[in-house]
């Protein structure tokens, strides 16, 4: 449930904030705009202080009454400029009478200026009355008909008169319609700009109250009651760390609460990461020996059902409960490290760099195709013209708006896959990295740690690596193989269809490989002289951006254009294993493809490094 609640958490709030951020803004400007400006006071003319006395010689109440012909709910007596008049009202309706002699009085243009003008104080000229049949916004809640009159002063002023009885209902400005559309902002009623109870309003504070529950519930779901209890005071439990074999690498010891993620990396057995153990990488892989806790939403997020089931965790998401026996992967790996010499570096695409390491010891039979390096990234400080790129690349390159230096503060770890099987690299390690600008923002720009590192090494360059890692790998058998990759994810299954042809695999293997424009496509010319010198080898090459027609290439996104070309006619999938690698998207929506045309999940190899 936690998953489904923290998306639900994320974009409600997202709506929700919007929302007070507007609240917050309009409350802001509201109150900064001076009142009396917004009211028009400034340009009011004000009743003179002493009362008119009323002629002798008008009609009494009673006369007014009695020649009315229909009927009067009340009756007013007012001065229409300098004439007396009755002002008389049934329901809705109202009118005008002389007072001298009950003969109705017609507000028409000439005299609903001259009303205006009276009313008016100030440099600007008015304006030809306009007659409005029904209230608009700026006199809603009166009833027309009503004269508006324009005034040509600085500050926009509007007067509008009542067409029935003359009198004054609203004098608007400028400085009014900028208040009134943050008003309308403020209490979210988008058409009549006056109801303070409408359903945007209440969703909005249900909204609001959803997110202050959901937000309680999520803390306390993401908090462990031993993390507020010091360290010195928790029970102390025993690690102990087996390999895939079943053979003893360690044991430690370290606190009840603790993850195993936190004690590993206190006693120097580094587990893999690309997020230093913040649940959002999955890398840290562990089986737990025994019975294994339930499943935590992380677990569930980034390890497959049939694993969980096997009792593989995160290690980050592991808390220690007592003694605890797991099993990882890599052995003895994990606190090895180990030195290369760069040997070339090639740029295969504006944004895809391949980099040749020669390690110092020769590699072992865990560096097979689909494992990974984590490459350690040291602290640096780097100019922006330390990474160098080929004068036919710079149009790229000149988009990204790189600062002057690039710093890496604090020494990280990446994972990188190999790009080419190592016995056909002379036993070198092959890499392919994606250069990363991230995300642009005003006072700085974020950029990839580990891919400016690689990108801005040199051959004869030392660098340090642990691993290899990983059992993202070829499984045994002559099944038919579908290839399903894009971006970076090249490195991995490149590297697991040259071994698989090298080695005559002569089961039919199908690669469809995704990116935006033909050059952002790497080892495209490779992938084309493998299907022309190997029959069962066949490559189709997707372009969601930019594909010409009749250049023979297939434009859109590559696991839509797998299933138009290739799944939807396919005999019999459930014999057919499917090895993915990409973006994040590519890949999310890919399994999603393959669950729905019922491949079963035993039957699908994928790796994710969030590239």
């Amino acid at each position: 449930m936690t998953p489904w609640m923290r998306k639900l958490h994320k974009w409600v709030g997202l709506i929700v904030a919007l929302q007070f951020v507007l609240w917050t803004a309009s409350g802001l400007v509201m109150s900064v705009l001076d009142h009396d400006t917004v009211q028009g006071h400034q340009h009011r003319a004000h009743a003179e202080a002493q009362a008119r006395v009323w002629p002798a010689r008008t009609l009494a109440p009673t006369q007014l009454l009695a020649q009315a012909g229909k009927p009067v709910q009340s009756v007013d007596a007012a001065w229409l400029l300098e004439r007396p008049v009755y002002r008389l009202s049934h329901k809705s309706a109202a009118w005008l009478v002389d007072a001298r002699d009950g003969m109705p009085l017609k507000i028409d243009a000439a005299l609903a200026a001259r009303l205006a003008a009276a009313d008016y104080v100030g440099e600007g000229r008015p304006g030809a009355p306009q007659w409005m049949a029904r209230a608009t916004l700026e006199v809603r809640g009166h009833a027309g008909p009503i004269w508006r009159v324009d005034f040509g002063d600085g500050d926009g002023t509007s007067v509008y008169l009542s067409a029935q009885d003359g009198r004054i209902l609203e004098r608007r400005n400028d400085s009014w319609r900028l208040f009134d559309l943050f008003w309308m902002l403020h209490i979210m009623d988008y058409t009549g700009r006056q109801d303070f109870n409408n359903p945007l309003v209440i969703m909005a504070a249900a909204g609001g109250l959803w997110i202050a529950l959901s937000g309680a519930w999520l803390l306390v779901a993401s908090f462990r009651l031993g993390e507020f209890v010091p360290a010195r005071w928790r029970p102390r439990c025993a690690l102990t760390v087996f390999d895939q074999a079943g053979d003893k690498l360690r044991s430690l010891e370290s606190h009840r609460g603790d993850t195993v993620y936190l004690a590993m990396g206190r006693s120097g057995l580094q587990l893999p990461s690309n997020c230093g153990g913040g649940q959002s990488c999955g890398l840290c892989e562990v089986r737990v020996r025994g019975a294994a806790p339930p499943p935590s939403s992380a677990d569930r997020a980034h390890l497959a059902e049939s694993k969980l089931r096997l009792g593989h965790r995160l290690a980050c998401n592991l808390a220690l409960d007592g003694d605890l026996q797991i099993e990882v992967a890599g052995g003895a790996a994990l606190w090895t490290q180990r030195k290369a010499t760069v040997e070339s570096v090639h740029a295969v695409t504006p944004f895809l760099r391949e980099i040749v390491l020669r390690p110092q010891s020769p590699p072992g039979a865990e560096f097979q195709p689909g494992a990974y390096l984590q490459l350690h990234v040291p602290d640096y400080t780097l100019r922006r013209d330390d990474i160098d790129y080929p004068e036919h690349h710079r149009e790229d390159w000149a988009a990204l708006d790189l600062p002057a230096s690039l710093h890496n503060k604090e020494p990280v770890r990446r994972s990188y896959s190999l790009a080419l099987p190592v016995e056909q690299a002379d036993g070198c390690l092959t890499l392919l990295a994606r250069f990363s600008p991230g995300g642009q923002h005003k006072k700085r720009t974020l950029f990839g740690k580990g891919s400016t590192y690689l990108y801005s090494l040199k051959p004869g360059d030392d660098v340090d690596f642990s691993g290899a890692f990983g059992d993202f790998a070829l499984r045994p058998g002559e099944r038919e193989k579908i290839f399903i990759g894009g971006g970076a994810g090249m490195a991995p299954l490149r590297a697991m269809i040259r071994a698989r042809l090298d080695r005559g695999g002569p089961e039919r293997i199908h690669y469809w490989y995704g990116a935006r424009r033909l050059r952002e496509a790497p080892y495209v010319q490779e992938m084309a002289e493998l299907a022309r010198r190997h029959a069962n080898f066949s490559w189709h090459l997707v372009l969601s951006e930019e594909a010409e027609q009749g250049d023979g290439l297939v434009r859109g996104l590559v696991h839509e254009a797998t299933h138009a070309h290739l799944l939807s006619a396919h005999p019999d999938l459930a014999a057919c294993e499917f090895y993915l690698c990409g973006p994040p998207a590519m890949l999310a929506a890919t399994r999603q493809l393959l669950r729905k045309l019922g491949v079963a999940e035993e039957r699908i190899a994928f790796d994710d490094f969030k590239i």
